[in-house]
């Protein structure tokens, strides 16, 4: 236990820049040594040393670093520099991941099970602090950005809730793109007793005033959800609140959804928004049609329609924006939603994870050969009692 409660009175004091030496230094206390914490960049790419510590930043792809990320689990190596065996445990928040831990044990025969189970622990709660600490300062944000982020895009970014959370019941992952230049396009969710509540928002343009009409219908999001209101009472909300703030033109697709996460229903409204993809069985991509409300701020003639259907276990649930279905592929051809749905059911029958299944969507449309983004886009890819959650934590805390 004194690993634990010296690494928290050490911290209540620290500034965000001092935590990777301190993390590093009462690890020395149960005999581990070359502790470095790495965190994942915006582009979910690279994985960057925290501090001053002589190593240098590891690809996600094709490291021992890298498969601790992807895989959510603990890897073990032979010791770099000493005999012994180095360990490789992934920073998590819960279940999102923002990072890995590496560290050393000069010891003969390899490290015993518990030492292994408390490191993990001990990861865990450097990855809460990590969370806490953001908070108080810029160094793990100066060190995740390979490049710099436009206004518009630190704007979304500070709005958006994590990309990866998962129950017993549910798990779903999050994707914004281009990550560094979005300007327009932003998600919610919150997951509050027994419902899921899902929002997606495409304003129209780009760029800065763009961002801000998405902020605002973000925002007027939470305040109807947060009140209690229905999703036809929270969609006259946000229509009224953005047609009153910006009249005129400018308008913005939405969808706004809730599950039942005991039984599986799943009510939309979709205002002017692309249809919603499920993935059944592994294999059928089945889009939910239901007649479109008009976008937000778009003067409406009629009350919106509340559409319903019942998803069953195992079955995956895609909300997007149309900058995804625009994108083009490895092959040069536009997504569209066919190839969308294609990609999800295949990434689904390797075994792929959500949040892995949208980091491979990310390579493949904006680092492929012949990928790229004509628009902003977003996604939310939820997996409904498809009994993947467990797979997202290490075996330490099975």
């Amino acid at each position: 236990m004194d690993l634990f409660d010296e690494l928290l009175r050490r911290t209540h004091l620290s500034a965000p820049s001092d935590l990777g030496r301190i993390v590093a230094e009462q690890a020395a206390s149960i005999g581990a040594g070359d502790l470095v914490l790495y965190l994942i960049d915006y582009e979910q790419a690279m994985l960057v040393p925290l501090g001053d510590t002589g190593h240098t930043s590891l690809s996600v792809a094709g490291t021992l670093a890298g498969r601790a990320f992807r895989t959510t689990s603990i890897v073990r190596s032979a010791g770099e520099d000493v005999a012994g065996e180095r360990l490789w445990l992934p920073l998590l928040d819960g279940t999102e991941r923002m990072g890995v831990m590496a560290l050393s044990f000069a010891v003969d025969g390899g490290v015993d099970d518990r030492t292994v189970t408390l490191c993990e622990r001990y990861a865990h709660l450097a990855a809460l602090l990590l969370v806490t600490k953001n908070a108080y300062g810029d160094a793990f944000e100066r060190i995740r950005r390979r490049e710099r982020m436009t206004i518009a895009s630190e704007l979304l970014w500070a709005l958006v809730p994590p990309l990866l959370f998962a129950t017993d019941r549910v798990g779903l992952a999050g994707l914004l793109e281009p990550c560094y230049d979005n300007g327009g396009d932003v998600f919610d969710y919150a997951v509050n007793e027994d419902t899921l509540h899902l929002g997606m928002f495409d304003a129209m343009g780009h760029g800065l005033a763009a961002a801000g009409m998405a902020a605002f219908a973000l925002s007027a999001y939470r305040h109807s959800r947060r009140g209690g209101d229905d999703l036809a009472e929270t969609y006259a909300a946000m229509d009224e609140a953005v047609g009153g703030q910006f009249p005129g033109e400018p308008y913005v697709t939405a969808l706004i959804a809730r599950l039942d996460l005991d039984s599986g229903r799943l009510s939309w409204v979709s205002a002017g928004h692309p249809p919603p993809l499920v993935i059944r069985d592994g294999r059928h991509v089945l889009p939910l049609a239901a007649p479109p409300s008009t976008p937000l701020g778009v003067e409406t003639r009629a009350g919106p329609e509340v559409a319903e259907v019942s998803l069953e276990p195992g079955d995956l649930l895609l909300v997007y924006t149309d900058g995804l279905t625009e994108a083009r592929g490895d092959d040069g051809a536009m997504f569209g939603a066919e190839g969308l749905g294609q990609f999800i059911v295949r990434e689904a029958a390797a075994g792929q994870t959500a949040p892995e299944t949208l980091r491979r969507l990310r390579h493949a449309i904006v680092d492929g050969a012949r990928g790229g983004l004509r628009d902003d886009a977003s996604a939310l890819l939820v997996e409904w009692r498809r009994g993947t959650e467990r797979t997202l934590m290490p075996g330490t805390v099975l």
